[in-house]
């Protein structure tokens, strides 16, 4: 089974290395071991604090495609970095002349004297994720960051290069080599740049070749068919295609026409049919896998998952792919509106090592397969999106130039002009997705996949007001296991807001303080939907600064708050949980009392409620006195008519209780008044507390 590894530099530990447990190696010596195709290796040498002139050390992972050695390039690292005085100076100042020797899909990581730096190529076909938390962490994947207790994590941006300097503690990042469109192909005939770009993939292909038996994902559309007639006919060993599809009276689209393809083409060809039942038991597999739960992910990663399991029984190592095509060339239907396609060519391109690239690439690392991608190559990308737009898309349709390029490689007309649906559609794993949704009583595919994924715990912000509501959302969320990064406060100036508690609210700061999450604080003039701008800016912070991917409401019953922030987190993608919706008042408030919450009114707003309610802690005999209320004139036991507003004092999330030292209650009117806190400390809690 392969080693899931990642690297960590903390000056308090040295360097440690995960594989199932983190194993601490000492000060002055380091070293990180990833020995496979799809992990980093990385060997380093020296103390965290060292001035010695040491040199540098590289390790790559480079799909077979780089054209130099780890030696060689440390190098020629050397010789760039090494100022007038024969010092090593930051490798991230030079890093982009290094890059510039590797030409297809890497990943790596050089230690150069005092500075650790990592980048990937262009185009991200290798991704690597960092921390700084504590020191600086890189991983080839994103969750072994965050199963070692790292949470802040970032990409490493394909066109950047982050160095951190292990003296100082500090992270440089700088700008590299940019993927710039060639200029060639305007100038030339069409028939010329089917030439060129016909040499180029076949170099490509060349490049990526090993010497050991290669599997092709293969759906019979132009892209896996150029790629398969290529690889047959430069490698010197066996190749075999790779189909997978979903079981059923009437076969699935990819499966029948790669079957067609291969028969015409003389390519071996492996056809792998799956049942719904197994699919369901491949989908519990690959959703934690892949890192997400969207449904045209899962619906791509199935039959990629699928075939290359396959081919991994076939003994198979090397798996060649034709991702890239359609980013390169227009192949997408939201291509066809495009007012500059090459725009969006380059845009979608630049773009693929946020989803595509990253989710093969998990998969590959699980199946323990290399996965080869001839267009991405970054000769072959160069030239393919310097092509002038009408000859990709044209009334014929579209790719029209690869297409071309398909019939030069002696594919018939008949199948490279074919368009072919997306993977999950051609396949029939998205309608596999659908049904299995529906036989087990989900609305949609998408809360399927999100159930389906029992650890999967989105790392979430708190819609914090500093009232039990919110505070008891957390502690539910929190005791399912979801991790909380930060709570989310916006103060309005309008006491009347529609969507946001204001009193005392500048006393969550205290809260924050005493349960050890960091604050985020957001104002607004409270103006009637107005407001919820300011929500949107908390939330995109939120998101931005702690890496948060939902958030938590309080909300009980109120459908005004929870549409609205609903809806905003629609907008940026994020999920919402509100654990108390519908709940029972009177129960809540009870069960407030049995999870040892202490909390008091900071606030009254109903007949039947005075001022002698103010700043003093509910216990169960207030809890009585409003379920008369309620039976009497149906006052909401919870407050959930703003009867009343809460302040907590103390609670199971807290380290520390809150004490006040000084309040005011200020009356409005008979039934209307609020509880001023001027002053409040945190203090020890007793040993019986919360017993």
């Amino acid at each position: 089974m392969m080693q899931k590894l990642i690297s960590i530099f903390n000056p308090h530990m040295g360097i440690a290395t995960k594989s199932n447990i983190i194993n601490k190696i000492g000060k002055g010596q380091t070293e990180i071991i990833m020995p496979t195709a799809n992990h980093l290796v990385m060997k380093i040498q020296g103390k965290s604090n060292t001035n010695g002139n040491k040199k540098s050390a590289i390790t790559i992972v480079d799909n077979g495609l780089c054209e130099s050695k780890s030696h060689v390039l440390a190098e020629k690292l050397d010789t760039l970095l090494k100022d007038d005085n024969g010092k090593l100076q930051d490798p991230g100042l030079y890093i982009e002349d290094l890059k510039r020797d590797l030409i297809g899909g890497f990943a790596f990581i050089t230690r150069s004297n005092k500075w650790i730096t990592c980048a990937t190529d262009v185009l991200g076909v290798k991704s690597l994720w960092y921390s700084t938390e504590n020191g600086f962490a890189v991983a080839s994947e994103k969750k072994y960051l965050e199963m070692t207790g790292y949470y802040n994590i970032e990409k490493v941006d394909p066109r950047s290069t982050p160095s951190y300097d292990t003296e100082e503690g500090t992270l440089h990042t700088y700008s590299t080599y940019e993927l710039k469109p060639s200029v060639e192909p305007a100038t030339k005939q069409p028939d010329e740049i089917i030439e060129e770009l016909y040499r180029l993939l076949g170099e490509s292909v060349s490049r990526c070749l090993p010497p050991s038996r290669i599997g092709i994902l293969f759906s019979g559309g132009v892209d896996s068919t150029l790629v398969s007639m290529l690889c047959k006919k430069y490698s010197k060993q066996d190749i075999c295609c790779y189909v997978a599809g979903l079981e059923n009276e009437i076969q699935a689209p990819d499966v029948q026409h790669a079957r067609k393809i291969a028969n015409e083409l003389e390519l071996p060809l492996k056809i792998i049919e799956v049942s719904l039942e197994e699919t369901e038991e491949i989908l519990k597999k690959i959703v934690p896998l892949i890192e997400t739960t969207s449904v045209p992910m899962a619906g791509v990663a199935l039959p990629t998952y699928i075939a290359g399991r396959a081919a991994k029984e076939d003994g198979i190592n090397v798996l060649f792919t034709g991702s890239g095509a359609d980013e390169m060339f227009g192949g997408y239907n939201r291509h066809k509106k495009a007012t500059d396609l090459n725009s969006e060519c380059l845009k979608d391109t630049l773009n693929i090592h946020l989803k595509d690239t990253y989710r093969d690439g998990l998969i590959a690392s699980e199946l323990e397969l290399d996965l080869r991608s001839p267009f991405l190559n970054r000769h072959v990308a160069e030239y393919a999106l310097g092509i002038p737009a009408a000859l990709k898309l044209n009334e014929k349709g579209n790719k029209m130039i690869l297409r071309q390029v398909a019939e030069r490689a002696g594919i018939p007309a008949e199948f490279a002009l074919r368009n072919k649906k997306a993977a999950q559609y051609g396949s029939k794993f998205d309608r596999a997705i659908e049904k299995l949704a529906k036989r087990t009583g989900y609305k949609n595919k998408t809360d399927y996949l999100k159930n389906m994924e029992k650890n999967y715990k989105p790392k979430l912000g708190v819609l914090f007001s500093s009232g039990k509501d919110s505070h008891f959302a957390m502690y539910k969320m929190k005791e399912a296991g979801y991790p909380i990064e930060c709570l989310i406060t916006v103060k309005s100036k309008n006491p009347d807001s529609y969507m946001f508690h204001t009193p005392n609210i500048n006393m969550a700061s205290l809260q924050s303080e005493a349960m050890g999450i960091p604050l985020l604080e957001q104002e607004t003039a409270g103006e009637k939907e107005v407001e919820l701008d300011d929500l949107k800016k908390a939330i995109e912070k939120a998101k931005k600064e702690y890496g948060t991917e939902g958030v938590v409401t309080g909300a009980l019953y109120s459908t005004y708050q929870k549409e609205r922030i609903e809806g905003i987190c629609s907008e940026l993608g994020m999920y919402v949980y509100s654990p108390l919706w519908h709940m029972d008042q009177e129960e809540e408030m009870h069960k407030l009392l049995e999870e040892k919450f202490h909390f008091l009114f900071s606030s009254i707003a109903a007949y039947g409620l005075n001022n002698k309610w103010l700043g003093k802690e509910i216990t169960k005999n207030e809890i009585d006195e409003l379920v008369k209320l309620n039976d009497k004139i149906g006052l909401n036991v919870a407050g959930e008519g703003g009867e009343f507003e809460s302040f907590v004092l103390d609670c199971p999330l807290y380290s520390r209780r809150i004490e006040i030292k000084k309040s005011t209650v200020i009356n409005i009117d008979e039934y209307t008044a609020r509880l001023n806190i001027e002053d409040a400390i945190l203090v020890q809690k007793d040993r019986t507390q919360n017993e």
